[in-house]
């Protein structure tokens, strides 16, 4: 079964349409607390819809802090690489809003980015380690980031380009997209620098991005 085929049958059900339009429409990670309050269904049935959703590629499963003591909360959201054929923005319409930001304001690929990736941090809530933050963010933005921490350095490999297509037509674009995005993310933490983001073909992914952490000034 195609991956098309996945996403219609788990949409069949309008049950799980509506659950699936509230997560998209949210604009925020929807736990399953919010669902059960909005659709007055039990936390099993919830459950059930969204591991249906999870298994089609429309929506992410991840954790965010909790509003108190106690472990992470699971929460959803929609999955970056959902096709806009189902009434969501995908994600080539959102790099055609990020390219019309950069005709209409004058600023270079790299301070649009930045300034998307601080809007992403933003809209994060509860995370206080920065390199987890930065992997979650891009992961969200669709890059499938992988890390290795080798004392204060950090490695990021990017195991996907969401705009590969582009990525070659005009790879300085979105190169420094993608570099002005990781550097606005960290601008959001404390002690997290982007040094620098090393470009590789984007029909195989496996950019870099080399970081590091700075120690808290003493005193501070």
């Amino acid at each position: 079964m195609t991956t098309l085929q996945l996403q219609a049958r788990a949409l069949g059900d309008p049950t799980r349409h509506r659950i699936f339009r509230f997560i998209a429409d949210a604009g925020h990670p929807v736990d399953v607390a919010e669902l059960t309050d909005h659709f007055g269904l039990n936390h099993n049935a919830i459950r059930q819809h969204l591991a249906k959703l999870v298994e089609a590629g429309l929506v992410v499963e991840g954790k965010v802090a909790s509003n108190g003591p106690g472990r992470p909360r699971l929460a959803y959201e929609l999955d970056p690489t959902a096709d806009s054929r189902w009434g969501v923005t995908g994600p080539y319409e959102t790099l055609s809003l990020w390219l019309a930001e950069i005709v209409r304001s004058g600023d270079s690929p790299f301070e649009v980015g930045r300034r998307v990736g601080r809007r992403q941090a933003a809209a994060a809530a509860g995370e206080t380690d920065p390199v987890r933050l930065l992997e979650t963010e891009m992961a969200r933005l669709g890059f499938e980031p992988a890390v290795k921490r080798r004392g204060s350095a950090v490695d990021m490999t990017l195991g996907a380009c969401p705009f590969a297509t582009t990525a070659l037509a005009d790879p300085g674009t979105i190169c420094e997209l993608h570099h002005g995005m990781a550097k606005g993310i960290a601008d959001c933490t404390e002690g997290l620098v982007v040094e620098e983001l090393v470009p590789k073909d984007p029909r195989q992914a496996q950019c870099r991005l080399h970081c590091r952490i700075e120690a808290a000034p003493s005193g501070a």
